[in-house]
């Protein structure tokens, strides 16, 4: 059946029996092609009946479809063409992860951040509605996406908006990447678990219609009064109590039962919210037993046993800052910790299971993380906030005015931060540095290996009662890279890491580039032009350390895993520059661009985050040009 669907419209014309057909070979698709590739596989498995009644009941692209997060559209995406474009999801040049408006006019928005969705649609409903369209916009939000704030903001307007055309469609699978926390998902489940409102509204609709001539008035009357049925035999019903229609829940499997309730809802003619219960990781025995994260993001694995298929699982960033926080808080009584729905993702599952009573997972709510952080600052204990570098973006005024201005003890822990590839441009983590860098009175530390990230994570939690964010890779831990020498204490410290005799160019290598550093200084050694390569523990603010070794030397290069704009090297140039020093500083990081998926590894061959091509781009200002040609020709 699979290969007979070219387009949405084709699902039109396919009976009940077919219909389960396809559902079952989609299923068997995802397993087989995404185990091959990796990605998000468990919240696919669970949209796909779902995503078959959409596009049975709307006219996409006619009706737009927004996919909040866009992790989930990869049934979307197979039922709009480009099921024959599995093999290199996620790949470079190949099919993304998330919805893509360059690949189908069916995406209409790149989206891969949670929440969103909901202002986009009410937006677009309400800018169709303006031109006179007669187009429904249809919302795909998870229950884990209603945690966050902006997904609340943008229903109170549209209860207000009562003739949009929009469709909100909730699949509650009753989790984010884990289970859902909070009173929305405690509203949730009670929604979910409690078949008294609609098994009360079906025999009542039966029962009374059979009254001759009287039964249908009767019927309509009790109906007027369902909002009075659902307090009373349901939990009560906060969507209906915003203003906006709801219906369900519904059994998010059963296309027809979801065929009948969204073509309802397209007719109803204004913002109606449709509930369905779906089974994350439906269909695949390893991801529905999987109580960690029902396969939510998964790396090349065996479609059967769903194992992963490396040879070794190597430790990485995340596991190191894990089993500190454990260490730390046997220690330290104060320090709690904070996560925005990614506990396991983090590494935080360790000291949640330690210390429960201090770690707190707020669901998608970054802002409300970093401001509940100050409070506990203010209380007196020490919060370590810990998220994906790209989701800092979301908390950056809660940074900024509540933890910053007010001068609060709360350490930011960076996952995922530089270049991570194959995610996408919405998931690299590239601006940080950049944010935080403007954020008066803030520390941040870029560590190389696993010993200065410890080292790290202690001295913001006892020594340093002030704004800290601590990041770093999510590539897998480097070997440890000791240093030769070192210049200045505490935050000042800069460790030297190479010296060569008579050396005129001074390398930084900030945090995962360490290592890049001192093969760019091996390389220009080789070439004649002896080197001193260094690493500044703590990247911000500049240190006077780092600054008189700037200039002692001739030219500076500075490596990092962030913007160029606003980073580190830029700061530091200008630093030199107010003090009017003679030194050329030659700066190498990330453009200011959005970064098509790839692999890490192709992603930084493309920028020129190699060795080769830093040194290639400097020799010109330190050779002639002969010894350039001479470079150029090395393999």
């Amino acid at each position: 059946m699979l290969e007979t669907i070219a387009g949405p419209r084709d699902l039109r014309s396919l009976s009940k029996a077919q219909l389960e057909q396809l559902a079952d070979e989609i299923r068997a698709f995802l397993i087989t092609n995404v185990s091959r590739t990796g990605g998000h596989l468990g919240p696919n498995l669970g949209v796909v009946e779902l995503t078959m009644a959409i596009h049975r009941v709307f006219d996409s692209p006619h009706d737009p479809i927004i996919f909040d997060t866009g992790h989930q559209s990869y049934v979307h995406k197979m039922l709009t063409g480009r099921a024959g474009q599995f093999s290199s999801l996620r790949q470079r040049g190949g099919l993304s992860g998330y919805p893509d408006r360059g690949e189908s006019e069916h995406d209409w928005i790149a989206n891969s951040h949670a929440s969103t969705a909901l202002s986009w649609a009410e937006g677009m409903a309400k800018g169709f509605a303006l031109r006179g369209e007669a187009r429904t916009v249809v919302a795909v939000v998870g229950d884990g996406a209603l945690t966050g704030g902006m997904a609340w903001e943008a229903l109170n307007n549209i209860a207000a908006e009562k003739d949009l055309r929009l469709v909100i469609v909730v699949n509650d699978n009753g989790r984010s990447y884990t289970p859902t926390v909070g009173g929305l998902a405690h509203h949730l489940a009670g929604l979910r678990t409690d078949p008294r409102y609609e098994q009360t509204l079906s025999l009542a609709k039966r029962v009374i219609n059979r009254i001759p001539v009287m039964g249908r008035p009767l019927y309509d009357l009790m109906h007027g009064f369902k909002t009075g049925v659902k307090d009373v035999v349901a939990p009560q019903d906060l969507f209906s109590d915003l203003g906006i229609k709801y219906t369900g829940p519904i059994d998010g499997h059963s296309i027809q039962a979801l065929t009948n309730r969204l073509e309802q809802a397209r007719q109803f003619g204004g913002p109606v919210i449709v509930h369905c219960i779906t089974v994350k990781g439906k269909g695949f025995k390893a991801a529905e037993e999987n109580e960690q994260d029902r396969f939510h993001a998964v790396g090349r694995i065996n479609d059967v046993t769903g194992e992963p298929l490396s040879d070794a699982v190597q430790a990485t960033w995340t596991d190191a800052f894990g089993d500190a926080m454990v260490r730390l808080g046997d220690a330290h009584p104060n320090l709690v910790a904070i996560t925005a729905a990614m506990l396991h993702p983090t590494g935080l599952a360790r000291f949640s299971a330690a210390h429960p009573a201090r770690c707190f997972d707020v669901g998608i709510a970054e802002q409300h993380a970093l401001t509940s952080a100050a409070g506990l600052s203010a209380a007196g204990m020490h919060p370590v906030v810990a998220v994906y570098s790209t989701f800092l973006n979301r908390g950056f005024d809660q940074l900024l005015m509540d933890v910053a201005l007010h001068g609060r003890g709360v350490t930011v822990v960076l996952d995922r931060a530089g270049v991570t590839g194959t995610d996408g441009a919405s998931h690299n983590g590239m601006w940080d540095v950049s944010m935080v860098g403007i954020v008066p009175g803030v520390q941040l530390a870029e560590p190389r290996d696993q010993r200065r990230l410890e080292e790290a994570l202690e001295r913001a939690v006892t020594v340093e009662d002030a704004p800290t964010v601590i990041r770093y890779s999510k590539e897998r831990l480097p070997d440890p890279i000791e240093e030769i020498a070192h210049r200045g204490e505490g935050l000042g410290r800069v460790d030297i890491l190479r010296h060569d005799e008579d050396a005129d160019v001074l390398i930084v290598g900030y945090g995962q580039f360490a290592g890049l550093g001192l093969q760019v200084g091996q390389q220009l050694a080789t070439q004649g032009v002896p080197v001193t390569v260094v690493d500044p523990l703590w990247a911000l603010p500049i240190s006077e350390e780092l600054m008189a070794l700037a200039r002692e030397h001739a030219h500076v290069v500075t490596i990092e895993d962030n913007l160029v704009v606003g980073g580190v090297g830029e700061r530091l140039r200008a630093e030199l520059a107010g003090r009017a020093a003679s030194t050329t500083v030659h700066t190498f990081g990330v453009p200011q661009e959005f970064l098509a998926h790839a692999s890490r590894a192709e992603v930084l061959e493309e920028l020129g985050l190699t060795s080769k091509s830093i040194v290639h781009a400097v020799l010109p200002s330190l050779l002639d040009d002969a010894s350039v040609e001479e470079f150029v020709e090395q393999p």
